[in-house]
């Protein structure tokens, strides 16, 4: 989703082709940072139309309101779009209870991408850049982001437009604003979304998307539609959320640029590894040529890479998993959503749409992901060993890599920084 949302679920989701519910998926993987992004619902009840849940609360959400509305003015919002925007708004417990349900358990990269990159999504991919290729090619043109990239995105996103999300942005962002727990996060989104109103891009309640606020066919935040969303059909509205999906995908493509996307620099190569390779060399801040991985036996399997500017190895299920030569075209992607897997998701699909082969390399499937509360009881384990993971929040991210790492190198383990249930097995 783009803007980097950083304040809101933990995990990431992949939207569902040929099914009435949106799956969400969260991630476990040794490699992972986690993105918060909120998942597009496709039949989520709008606020106003939902039962709250007192009369009490909703006294409270309009006095809340009320200073609400002498902020937005003060900042430039007039009084008649505050009144078109909260006509009948009202705060839903459901979006609550949404927000506050954090998953106890998480899936596995290798589960994550059978799902971003199956059969289905692909087909429809190539359906759908053929569908609209003349519009793509010259995003492309305009942008420098290959239209495969621009397409993968769409497909993680909202499945080619299939999964846009229905509820009412406004009511979802007050309801989150007023909530308290991330006020000043979501205030700063409903402030943006009213902006958005006020140019006349869309209308109230044509402004639909997801539970948490995310919007159109490639889930813009209402801040990063002001910064980055395109008008690219010249019809004078930055329009992502019709079914001519134009405007979306030149959006994305315009975000994706304005990070630094490289035209023709991958966002990644499988690799292979060779016997006695170093695991402590697989770390993101450690960058060679591809020539220089080649002196130390790091190949691609499906031949010689080429030089596309500094690489890091990725190993996002460890040393028993695939490994990537990842590029700086990685970390543009990672704007998007930080999630390792979810970037490895949008890379290999718009490969594959490309018509690059599957990844090769065997997951190990046997291992399963671990629940939120070992990630926490592991860190804890590291933490109280002398490895300290700097926070008990059972998220995977560099930081307790680095744990993991350290206490496999000093256990005499190999230093992949894998964090398996084996790992903790051992830690007890």
């Amino acid at each position: 989703m783009a803007g980097s949302v950083q304040a809101e679920t933990q995990g990431d989701s992949v939207r569902p082709e040929g099914r009435p519910q949106v799956e969400e998926i969260r991630l476990a993987t040794a490699s992972l940072t986690y993105s918060l992004r909120p998942t597009a619902r496709p039949k989520t009840i709008s606020v106003k139309e939902s039962p709250v849940q007192n009369d009490a609360s909703d006294q409270d959400f309009q006095t809340w309101l009320g200073g609400f509305r002498t902020r937005a003015i003060a900042q430039g919002i007039s009084p008649g779009v505050l009144n078109a925007a909260f006509d009948g708004v009202r705060p839903d417990a459901d979006i609550i209870r949404r927000d506050r349900n954090q998953s106890e358990f998480s899936k596995t990269i290798w589960e994550y991408l059978d799902s971003a990159v199956s059969d289905t999504r692909l087909r429809n991919g190539k359906s759908a850049l053929n569908q609209h290729r003349a519009t793509l090619v010259a995003i492309e043109a305009q942008y420098g982001v290959e239209k495969e990239v621009v397409v993968a995105v769409w497909g993680l996103e909202s499945a080619y437009g299939s999964y846009r999300g229905s509820t009412d942005i406004i009511s979802a962002l007050a309801t989150l604003a007023h909530d308290g727990r991330r006020s000043a996060f979501f205030e700063e989104q409903l402030i943006a979304a009213l902006k958005i109103l006020q140019s006349g891009d869309t209308s109230p309640r044509n402004m639909t998307g997801s539970w948490a606020g995310a919007m159109g066919h490639t889930q813009f935040m209402p801040t990063s539609y002001l910064d980055y969303a395109v008008d690219f059909t010249g019809d004078g509205k930055r329009d992502i959320w019709s079914d001519d999906p134009t405007d979306a995908l030149a959006s994305t493509a315009a975000y994706l640029a304005h990070f630094g996307w490289t035209k023709g620099q991958p966002w990644g190569v499988e690799v292979t590894v060779p016997e006695g390779f170093d695991f402590r060399l697989a770390d993101r801040k450690i960058k060679k040529s591809a020539s220089e991985w080649a002196g130390l036996g790091v190949t691609g399997v499906n031949g010689a890479v080429s030089d596309h500017g500094p690489a890091a190895v990725l190993l996002p299920a460890g040393g028993k998993g695939a490994a990537f030569m990842i590029f700086d075209n990685f970390a543009v992607i990672e704007r998007y959503n930080t999630a390792d897997a979810y970037v490895i998701g949008v890379g290999h699909l718009s490969d594959r749409i490309a018509g690059a082969p599957a990844i090769k390399a065997n997951w190990p499937r046997s291992d399963r992901a671990l629940t939120l509360s070992e990630r926490k009881e592991m860190q804890q384990r590291l933490t109280a060993k002398g490895f300290d993971t700097q926070g008990i929040d059972g998220r995977i991210g560099p930081l307790t890599i680095d744990a993991v790492r350290a206490y496999q190198v000093a256990s005499g383990l190999t230093p992949d920084g894998y964090a398996s249930m084996n790992l903790l097995s051992g830690l007890r």
